[in-house]
């Protein structure tokens, strides 16, 4: 007798041990390109949900190149979201794969269609736009110096409209999984959206007294946050960050910086150039970090709204000091 209830015993805990594992099997999987993706799908997705991105701190899309485990994850992936082709190049071959059919998601198309104008979260927009091979001939043809002087900017997670619209896509692409409770997605972007906006508020309080600054950036990457708050790009000191700039292009910038009124520097830390300081030297200029791959970011529910914060503070470090308070 006391064998059977052992073994009913041991029966029944076996059976909860793999209802268990179920239940962890069945936990989705989203791999983000970037870490700011990853910060506004954690602001939708459960708290059930593993979110990983695959550029790690300190490196950069631009030249990043994939380990082999990183392959696997994206295999064993529910959702995969990245910009697109024109930012992610180490990506575009992989995904045009049949295998990725259905689970990868290029944000970048839905976010400059301009979805989502009312923002209205019940059925308002068209699904993301997912990415099959249509730009096979732009990576074949070697397009991978990301000039991106001549087309569409790519950095569009900097602009706090362009995310809520991916905030919408990134819904909409979750709620489509199975097990899903779209409730608690319902209310997760619903409560994102009123704390952007009123982020977005409060920034445009705190800039408003740097108005009155040239910002000059390292490569193209701040312009659509300059643009939504009002800001001056005065220049841009490379348009592909993985070369210098001609004699030519760092002379004129010389020529800018000199004739600008409280002209400020905004460099960023994957790119580790000493040569700008040559063009500097000798001119008033304040020099300020901000990270557009939000490196030292919580990744957490409100890590966007730090995120969008923190390139406010970088704008705001460009003032004299007796100013910033």
């Amino acid at each position: 007798m006391r064998f059977t209830k052992t073994l009913a015993a041991a029966l029944i805990s076996s059976a909860g041990a793999l209802t268990s594992l179920h239940t962890q099997a069945a936990e989705l999987q989203v791999v983000t390109s970037l870490k700011p993706l990853e910060l506004l799908v954690r602001a939708i997705a459960d708290d059930k949900t593993e979110v990983t991105s695959l550029v790690p701190p300190g490196a950069s899309p631009h030249t990043y190149q994939m380990r082999p485990s990183q392959r696997r994850l994206l295999e064993e992936a529910d959702r995969i979201f990245w910009v697109g082709p024109d930012m992610e190049t180490f990506l575009v071959r992989l995904l045009a794969g049949e295998e990725f059919s259905g689970r990868q998601v290029a944000l970048a198309k839905a976010s400059e269609d301009g979805h989502h104008d009312d923002h209205d979260t019940e059925n308002s927009h068209e699904p993301a736009a997912v990415y099959h091979d249509e730009h096979d001939a732009h990576e074949e043809s070697g397009h991978h110096d990301h000039d991106h002087g001549d087309g569409e900017d790519p950095h569009i997670w900097i602009d706090p409209e362009l995310a809520l619209t991916m905030a919408h896509d990134i819904h909409d692409q979750l709620a489509q999984l199975p097990g899903v409770d779209t409730n608690v997605l319902d209310a997760n972007l619903a409560r994102f959206e009123s704390n952007l906006q009123a982020t977005e508020l409060d920034i445009r309080a705190r800039l408003a007294a740097a108005q009155g600054i040239s910002l000059f950036t390292y490569h193209d990457a701040f312009r659509r946050f300059a643009e939504h708050y009002g800001l001056e790009i005065a220049g841009v000191l490379t348009l592909n960050p993985e070369r210098s700039p001609g004699a030519r292009h760092m002379a004129e910038l010389q020529q800018q910086l000199k004739a600008s009124p409280s002209p400020c520097l905004l460099t960023e830390p994957q790119f580790n150039r000493q040569w700008w300081h040559s063009i500097t030297q000798g001119i008033d200029i304040r020099v300020a970090t901000w990270d557009p791959l939000a490196s030292d970011i919580d990744s957490s529910a409100t890590g966007y709204l730090e995120f969008q914060q923190s390139m406010a503070t970088a704008v705001l470090s460009c003032l004299p000091e007796q100013a910033q308070h």
